[in-house]
């Protein structure tokens, strides 16, 4: 994994452990290499743009239509190969499903992390997908009634600045960090504070 080290893994981890400190609240870091893997987005471009092809050469050209229906097929094929690119396939998704995709999936980090379970619905979850490049933050009814509007997205616009800016690992820090303090503000760490989730961040790959 290229944006994120083992030993940058053990600072976010670090980062988490220290926060959590200070609340009875958890905070939970996933990053994962792609919320989907968005095999369907080549064929439909390349079948879309083949079937422009044939009308221009009907039109305007006497060509035999056994030619037509070739280049039709080869255009098809030839635009399925270079669509299938990693790279030039999340280019061609639309914004609006590069976002509902990562918010399905950190939506089910959420619950796989057990986070709808903390006592007192205090659980927060930082989420990156580093194929959408977007970053997600959930936080459970406990925690989320008790903070202004716009506070989560504040923090997650200044991750995704830092990221974008080769700063991941302080902009993991900074955001958990601020986490921590706002779930410090209202959820106090208690008699018995039991560490509910592990603190370590949680690599998805594939």
């Amino acid at each position: 994994m290229n944006l994120i080290s083992a030993k940058d893994a053990d600072r976010i981890s670090a980062a988490i452990t220290d926060a959590e400190r200070n609340t009875s609240g958890e905070i939970v870091a996933v990053v994962a290499d792609q919320s989907s893997h968005y095999q369907h987005i080549p064929y439909m471009w390349a079948a879309l743009l083949a079937l422009v092809i044939p009308w221009p050469l009907i039109h305007f050209t006497w060509m035999p239509v056994q030619w037509i229906f070739l280049i039709q097929l080869l255009v098809f094929l030839g635009l399925l190969t270079l669509a299938w690119h990693p790279r030039v396939r999340m280019s061609l998704v639309p914004r609006a499903i590069l976002n509902a995709n990562t918010r399905r999936r950190a939506s089910e980090q959420f619950l796989a992390q057990n986070l709808h379970t903390t006592e007192g619905r205090t659980g927060v979850l930082i989420f990156v997908s580093l194929a959408e490049q977007r970053v997600e933050i959930i936080a459970d009814s406990g925690i989320d009634a008790l903070v202004p509007n716009g506070t989560w997205q504040k923090i997650v616009d200044e991750l995704t600045a830092d990221i974008g800016a080769g700063r991941a690992v302080e902009g993991f820090e900074r955001a958990i960090r601020k986490i921590g303090e706002l779930l410090a503000a209202h959820f106090p760490p208690g008699d018995a504070d039991p560490n509910e989730l592990p603190d370590h961040l949680i690599v998805l790959r594939g």
